[in-house]
């Protein structure tokens, strides 16, 4: 289980990348990643490699528009599991390497702001 921060000023959900690199193999572009930071508990240092991506426009914490890679990854949230899609991006002064916006929650889930911690608390009650 890795902790993320829900967002629902964000549209778009994003996760931790320091690497990623596209290179062209065999006539065919492919775009290599590895996710989270060397200090991160989840961290394994694979390179994983897609022909399944795009480049998206997205603006920053800051409100700085900056073209990022997208890619589609299935996903496992209160026990249901899903594809969602995230754009890589370097949040490693952010707290959470993890951010959920509102494209990954729509028609999903709904975002009661009282309430916190609820995805440790679900996995705490289905242990």
């Amino acid at each position: 289980m890795i902790s993320a921060k829900v967002d629902t000023g964000a549209y778009t959900s994003s996760i931790h990348c320091e690497y990623a690199e596209e290179k062209e193999i065999d006539g065919k572009m492919y775009l290599e990643f590895k996710v989270l930071s060397p200090g991160h508990i989840k961290y394994k240092n694979k390179v994983i490699r897609t022909d399944d991506y795009t480049q998206k426009k997205v603006k920053n914490s800051f409100g700085v528009a900056e073209i990022r890679y997208k890619v589609i990854t299935v996903i496992n949230m209160f026990g249901e599991e899903f594809e969602a899609e995230f754009t890589l991006s370097d949040r490693a002064k952010m707290r959470n390497a993890i951010l959920i916006g509102r494209k990954t929650l729509k028609g999903k889930f709904l975002v009661d702001v009282d309430q916190v911690n609820l995805s440790k608390n679900f996995k705490n009650k289905n242990s």
